[in-house]
């Protein structure tokens, strides 16, 4: 490669070969559960106005304070690159009328781009799979999303998983417990992190989240969501527990798991690798597998009427990792011209043709040497492989009980 070759961005990646397979096996799995459960496709814009995602996610979060791509176009306007997606469907819920559809179920895959430091696992582009029940307050809504995540995960293979799962409490148990937290750091405010310092009036639940050793001395004993709940809370997760034991998906409880977006309510989960698993040797510190939650408070935020909600994503390049290099699948047939003649290539072109319309996977060589032409098709081990020559054909291999080639062909 010459120097004055363009490199790639740092945090960005390209993606071939069996890291491709598994990255579309993922998506086409998803593609596949998604109907299932009969949520509906959306497509969303890949930047929004700023305020989108300052005001839906919380101006104290490191999202919207530390990482977000944001730019000024030329009409003077505050961009961001979406670096997620909830925030740009409960716009577009609000902008487009899709109330008259709720409660509405959706998904959406594709890019989002958060400035951090790329690791194993994660990039400043990357890709999520999204599942959103917009418009129901039951509980049976998130034992729904759930569900779904659960079969995801097994149709693809990833075991070694379990799902962990809290309560953040209604409105005025995360009220009560908010302020619970801001009277225990307060005590230590000294000996918490600078962030947490700083976070401790704006948004003290996110200290629980802190990866920093001065604050998780003091995390350990803080005080739990449990001591705050009202009675409507408990109901909610109570109906949320016994749901899932119905549906058949395996739960562990997780009292300091928090969702670090400001508009989370109720249901909190991630789904995280066994340790000692293989999932976790494969994903190393970066753990979560899906996660998301309810996130009852968010309309509001951007202006809307008080609109239930709940939700997950998921990050394709991480479920890749889990799912392991995917081969590409076999041709069901390689066309091989052996001559040169005008009259092999028109009749093989032809039958190219017949085979794509008929719902098989097809290619042809006609280029290289003319003895190497056939054993090249060999080496990549179709299904069945048909060679023209000017004054014929021949047909090698197919599946037994398999289509008729020479009728499928028009030989």
């Amino acid at each position: 490669m010459s120097k004055n070759t363009p490199k790639a961005i740092r945090g960005t990646q390209d993606i071939f070969g069996a890291d491709a397979e598994a990255f579309a096996f993922v998506v086409e799995t998803f593609e596949r559960v998604r109907k299932l459960y009969r949520f509906r496709r959306v497509e969303m814009p890949v930047f929004e106005k700023t305020e989108v995602f300052s005001r839906a996610i919380g101006e104290t979060t490191d999202v919207v304070s530390k990482e977000m791509y944001s730019f000024e176009d030329r009409g003077g306007d505050s961009l961001t690159l979406r670096p997620e997606f909830t925030a740009g469907i409960s716009r577009a819920f609000l902008t487009n009328g899709w109330q008259q559809h709720a409660p509405l179920k959706v998904a959406t895959h594709g890019p989002l781009f958060r400035y951090e430091r790329p690791q194993k696992g994660r990039y400043r582009q990357f890709h999520q799979i999204d599942a959103e029940i917009i418009g129901a307050a039951e509980p049976q809504a998130d034992v729904e999303l759930l569900a779904m995540a659960d079969q995801l995960l097994k149709e693809l293979g990833i075991e070694g998983v379990t799902l962990h799962l809290n309560t953040l409490g209604d409105a005025q148990s995360r009220d009560a417990w908010r302020a619970g937290l801001i009277e225990y750091f307060g005590a230590v405010k000294g000996e918490l992190s600078e962030d947490s310092q700083e976070r401790l009036e704006k948004n003290p639940l996110r200290i629980l989240d802190s990866k920093d050793p001065r604050d998780k001395v003091f995390v350990a004993d803080a005080p739990k969501i449990d001591a705050f709940l009202s009675d409507d809370a408990l109901a909610f997760f109570g109906a949320v527990t016994s749901g899932l034991d119905a549906a058949g998906v395996k739960w562990e409880r997780a009292e300091s798991l928090v969702r670090g977006l400001d508009y989370y309510r109720h249901t909190a989960f991630e789904f995280i690798p066994d340790e000692g698993s293989a999932a976790a040797g494969a994903l190393g510190s970066q753990s979560t597998v899906l996660g998301g939650g309810r996130y009852d408070g968010l309309m509001e935020s951007l202006g809307g009427p008080a609109t239930p909600a709940v939700g997950w994503a998921a990050g394709i390049e991480r479920l890749a990792m889990l799912v392991g290099e995917k081969a590409e699948e076999p041709a069901d047939l390689i066309i091989v011209v052996e001559d040169r003649s005008e009259a092999a290539l028109v009749r093989a072109t032809s039958a190219l043709k017949s085979a794509r319309l008929a719902g098989l996977s097809a290619e042809m060589i006609a280029e290289g040497s003319p003895r190497k032409r056939y054993d090249k098709a060999v080496k990549r081990s179709p299904r069945a492989i048909v060679s023209f020559e000017e004054d014929g054909h021949r047909v090698s291999g197919g599946d037994e009980g398999g289509p008729d080639l020479e009728k499928v062909l028009g030989l």
